[in-house]
């Protein structure tokens, strides 16, 4: 059994470092490359898997060399793949991760198989068993049906719609969820002006907003949090938001119960912040501290 389920992008990440961002008809040198698997819901089911939470994946992947190469890493990372539908004769999902020196990312990609999933081919019973399903970005109508399944069976959802939110209705799936993470340009989409909760989909749920190097902050119906992140020595930024998101519900999910209004979100998001700060501080998407790991870096940090 597992106790909670990603749904989303499951990709092929090649990582490009360049000595610089190119301009229009210009060229950079290409420093390093990598390739390992990618995607946000398999870096949050492998993040939590580090610590030591039991992760399954709802996604979709070609059934091409790449897609054996994102099986291997997941299953060896301990994230159950039973619910990964391969695509017949398809492509999974390849992003081009262009890193300039200070870490920021540009992002080319294929369309590949990441959205062949459908509601009909989701299991409610393989959802319905887990405590918590989290949401990534993916087809609108399959969110939607996930999130439905999940909340009629009693589980807390979360929800990191991604830098595709202002171009597709999220609605539905955001009405379903209790926690929503977005960035500061995902926010400014979908909040007013103000960054205030007017009567929308996101009235009475817990908005997570990411503000990169300057921490985050947390609204819940009664109450707010901030912190301001940790210095970090920026390395690579991919994957970063899913070592946060990672982290925070790992917090969250700590206890028995379900998540609530006395849930400990100002911890939730220290330990978010000082995942994200570390994922920033390594190469490549799958860089999520384990629960040791923060811990040593939070008792460094208050120490020093």
């Amino acid at each position: 059994m597992v106790e909670v389920v990603t749904a989303g992008h499951v990709n092929w990440d090649v990582t490009l470092r360049v000595d610089a961002l190119p301009q229009p008809d210009g060229e950079a040198r290409i420093d390093s490359q990598r390739r390992s698997g990618g995607g946000s819901a398999a870096n949050v089911a492998v993040a939590l898997a580090g610590m030591d939470f039991e992760t399954g994946l709802v996604g979709s992947v070609g059934d091409d060399e790449s897609s054996h190469l994102v099986r291997r890493e997941l299953k060896n990372a301990g994230v159950d793949c039973s619910h990964l539908l391969a695509v017949t004769d398809g492509e999974t999902t390849t992003k081009y991760l262009i890193v300039d020196p200070a870490g920021e990312v540009m992002v080319l990609g294929n369309e590949g198989a990441n959205e062949a999933i459908e509601p009909a081919d989701v299991d409610p019973e393989y959802v319905t068993q887990a405590r918590h399903l989290h949401l990534t970005s993916q087809r609108p109508d399959t969110a939607a049906h996930l999130a439905a399944v999940a909340t009629e069976a009693g589980l807390s959802v979360s929800f990191d719609p991604g830098r595709r939110l202002g171009e597709r209705d999220y609605s539905e799936a955001l009405a379903y969820s209790d926690i929503v993470f977005l960035n500061d340009r995902e926010a400014r989409e979908i909040l007013d002006k103000d960054l205030e909760y007017p009567s929308s989909e996101l009235h009475g749920r817990v908005v997570v907003i990411k503000h990169g190097g300057d921490g985050a902050q947390v609204d819940t119906p009664g109450c707010s949090y901030a912190h301001p992140g940790f210095d970090a020595e920026v390395v690579d930024t991919t994957g970063a938001g899913d070592a946060f998101a990672a982290g925070f519900l790992r917090v969250l999910l700590e206890s028995e119960g379900p998540i609530g209004p006395d849930a400990e979100y100002d911890r939730a998001l220290e330990f978010a912040n000082a995942c994200g700060a570390m994922a920033a501080m390594r190469e490549g998407a799958r860089t999520a501290p384990t629960w040791a790991e923060v811990g040593s870096f939070l008792n460094e940090q208050y120490s020093g």
